[in-house]
């Protein structure tokens, strides 16, 4: 494969193992200059030092943006209102950072006059189909690299070695080998001993979540408040976007909320197991679903679950810039704007369950919803709604009398 001529190259860098090794090869592979970009999404002490250690492994520049709020509020926060989830389970937690982090790379690039962008996901991953897909949304002509997919590094036992031939100091050992992806919303865990399914997480793999067995044994009530949809409050005190995810992944964490231990199906066709923690993410998408139970008309709804399945698909193969995922976001703004109000969670032992709601522009009506007397629905007016509901299959049943 002919390797494209690049003078400058923007690198998506987070410090760990496959980005670490990057920086060394692109210089001596392509002879260009490499410019380290991290976004900010809320790695947490992931970023300290990073500056340093990208300069010492050989990059010219590592820029840091700060992109914590901008991701909360423009990705994660229209995400759960879409109730996007895939298969089943996946809050879309990786998948959904993508887009941000590669658009403020594009960017970056332009400022920097990059003539070419590279990332560190693998061949075999989904991570590089949302980096590339987003930057040929948004800018066409820049040359794009993906190491993984032209060196013979061919495992993670591999890339150690070769950092330790380069002097590249990694947090990855081959006791404790396990792929990890942490922002605002949770965090990941792939490879070593979960590659064998029937393999139960060990329980030191974990970082955000206590085990639920060892939580608290008293339950914690949280109320959250909403407007249109967006999360504003934690127990009546306002937030910002950040602050306020981050207030409930201590609280979903510390009862041991919001972990998945999922198998899941690839984008590029392989099935793969995750272990996720989603601690503060599992409160919200049940607060907001708890808020639309009593919002929302039953057509919407139920439609609206309907196109959430295909949301999720979009989020999780990398198409945030696509014109379906901007189109239907344009319909799920529509149907947040009596999603106001307020949700009241209780977080026990890994569970957090809704227990209360109640909106301004509530659906429910306990008047009309009660066995006894009301002014809007009589009960013997179910009678000819159920014969004219129920009359094609009355038909069908007389049409295969009929014959026998």
């Amino acid at each position: 494969m002919k390797r494209p001529n690049v003078t400058k190259v923007v690198l998506a860098y987070s410090g760990g193992l496959d980005t670490s090794i990057i920086v060394p090869w692109l210089r001596q592979n392509y002879g260009c200059e490499v410019i380290c970009y991290c976004a900010d999404v809320g790695q947490a002490e992931e970023t300290d030092g990073l500056e340093e250690k990208a300069l010492a492994s050989g990059a010219s520049k590592c820029i840091v943006d700060d992109l914590r709020e901008e991701f909360v509020r423009d990705y994660l926060f229209p995400l759960f209102q879409s109730g996007a989830i895939y298969e089943r389970t996946y809050l879309l937690g990786t998948s959904i950072a993508r887009p941000l982090i590669a658009k403020g790379q594009v960017l970056a690039a332009g400022r920097e006059g990059a003539d070419g962008v590279a990332h560190g996901c693998t061949g075999k991953g989904n991570d590089q189909v949302r980096f590339e897909l987003t930057y040929m949304a948004l800018n066409p002509q820049l040359k794009i690299i993906a190491p993984w997919r032209e060196w013979n590094i061919q495992s993670r036992e591999d890339a150690i070695e070769y950092a330790e031939e380069h002097n590249v100091p990694v947090a990855a050992t081959r006791k404790s080998i396990y792929s990890r992806d942490r922002n605002s919303l949770h965090i990941s865990h792939e490879g070593g001993m979960l590659e064998e399914p029937w393999n139960e997480p060990e329980e030191e793999m974990y970082q955000l979540s206590t085990a639920p067995e060892q939580a608290p044994d008293e339950a914690e009530y949280v109320v959250i408040g909403f407007e249109a949809g967006i999360p504003i409050s934690v127990n009546g005190t306002h937030m910002s976007p950040f602050q306020l995810l981050t207030t409930l992944n201590k609280l979903g964490g510390k009862h041991g909320v919001g972990r998945v231990d999922l198998v899941e199906n690839r984008l590029v066709g392989m099935k793969s197991r995750g272990v996720y923690e989603t601690p503060g993410g599992t409160i919200l998408r049940t607060a907001h679903q708890g808020l639309e139970q009593i919002t929302l008309d039953r057509d919407t709804l139920h439609y609206k679950d309907v196109v959430a399945h295909r949301y999720a698909e979009l989020v999780y193969n990398g198409q945030w810039f696509a014109p379906l995922r901007e189109a239907i976001d344009a319909f799920v703004q529509s149907t947040q704007r009596n999603v106001t109000g307020e949700v009241r969670l209780k977080l026990f032992k890994g569970n957090a369950m809704l227990v209360g709601r109640r909106a301004p522009q509530s659906l429910y009506r306990e008047d009309f919803a009660t066995f006894g007397a009301s002014e809007v629905y009589h009960q013997a007016d179910a009678e000819g709604f159920i014969k004219l509901f129920g009359l094609p299959m009355k038909v069908h049943a007389l049409v295969k009398k009929q014959q026998g």
